[in-house]
Order: C-alpha cells, then sequence, then structure tokens
C-alpha cells in the first residue's frame, strides 16, 4: 500500500485529473445538454463502468499490451474514434427528442443501443488513452512487498475512478438542468443537437490523431 506522503500525491493526482476537461467530461456534457440530467447521469455510469474495465484490464496485465502494442493501440483507438464519430452523426440527425418512433421487432435492440449508460460503457472502454492513463499513473504507487500488487492497482483504480465520476455528475447536472431548458425552445434544441453531435465528432478526432506515448 501508498505511504501516507504518496497517499496525498496519488490523491491530489487524481483530483486533478477528474477535474480536467478530457473525452469523458465533454462526452457527459453533450449528452446532458441533449437529453437532460436523467441521460448525464447515466452516461457518468457508463464511463464509470468503462473506467472499471480498464482498470481490472490494467491489473491484469492486458493494458501493458496497449502500450507496448502499436497494432492493439491503433485497433482500439480507431474504433473508438468511428464509435465516436458514428455516434455523433447520429445525434445530428436525429429526430426531434421525445417525438415517439414507430415500434416493430427491432424496436428493444435499437433502444438498447441508443442507450446512455451503454454508449457510455462502450466510449470509453474504446478510449485507450484511459488504459494508458492508468498504466503510467497507478504503478507509481504500488509496492508488492507491502500487499498484493493486483488488489492494490485495483484498490487505487477504483478510488481514481470514482473521483472522475463525481466530477462528471457535477457537470451532468448542471447541464442537464440548461439542457431541460434548451429543448422547450424548437431553435436552441436544433442547434443544441448539432453542437452536441458536433462534439462526439470532434472527441472522436481527438482519439484518432492520439499518439501511443502522450
Amino acid at each position: 500500500m501508498p505511504g501516507l506522503t504518496e497517499w496525498f500525491v496519488f490523491l491530489g493526482t487524481a483530483a486533478l485529473f477528474a477535474v480536467s476537461p478530457g473525452p469523458g467530461m465533454l462526452y457527459v456534457l453533450a449528452r446532458s445538454l441533449r437529453g437532460g440530467r436523467s441521460e448525464g447521469v447515466r452516461s457518468v455510469l457508463g464511463n464509470g463502468i468503462g473506467a472499471c474495465v480498464h482498470v481490472v484490464a490494467a491489473a491484469l496485465g492486458l493494458s501493458a499490451l496497449l502500450a507496448t502494442s502499436v497494432v492493439a493501440f491503433t485497433v482500439v483507438k480507431f474504433a473508438g474514434a468511428a464509435y465516436l464519430i458514428g455516434l455523433g452523426l447520429y445525434l445530428m440527425f436525429q429526430r426531434r427528442h421525445g417525438q415517439p418512433a414507430a415500434e416493430d421487432a427491432g424496436g428493444t435492440a435499437r433502444r438498447l443501443a441508443r442507450s446512455p449508460l451503454l454508449q457510455g460503457i462502450l466510449s470509453e472502454v474504446l478510449n485507450p488513452k484511459t488504459a494508458l492513463y492508468f498504466m503510467a499513473l497507478l504503478p507509481h504507487f504500488v509496492h508488492p512487498e507491502r500487499a498484493p500488487a493486483a488488489l492494490v492497482f485495483i484498490l487505487l483504480g477504483l478510488i481514481a475512478v470514482a473521483m472522475a465520476v463525481l466530477a462528471d455528475l457535477v457537470v451532468a447536472l448542471f447541464a442537464g438542468g440548461i439542457g431541460a431548458r434548451l429543448r422547450r425552445n424548437p431553435r436552441w434544441w436544433s442547434r443544441q443537437r448539432l453542437a452536441s453531435g458536433a462534439t462526439m465528432i470532434g472527441l472522436g478526432g481527438f482519439v484518432a490523431v492520439a499518439e501511443q506515448g502522450t
């Protein structure tokens, strides 16, 4: 386990990471403005679950593959970029929020695919920079001679994820309230829809140009 001084350093570093605007926070902002607080909170939970997947993968050593393999990093990077860009295009050309859609045999599957929770999980899992963040930060605070390395790694990772979730929740609640008011105005809703879609496409572009070592 980390020593007292290391705990302060770790918590400070994790806090800075949590409040720094990044792809996850911008994703939550866009979804909250579009769908209100409920959609924003579900997006936050999706991001948190996706980040937990990276924590477990890093503890098992799987994330080291992304850090050392150019091919693996590139595949995950472009898969994530394509997903975010596709999601952005969907948001830009979506019909008016709240308009009932025709029900058919595939309605449930489409509702699941549009779920903010599921989309948050996928967007975070397909972001290789999250995996590299945990691989770069957490090993400095793990001391195998004091406690099992994997357990300490997971504990520290979950603390970092919890701090990020709290910061994203603040964004979701604040932006969700603004989004609820904007949706009452068709003109502003149309502009917000285009802005949210453009944000997603921009995030996809950011992921696509990300370098392995940065």
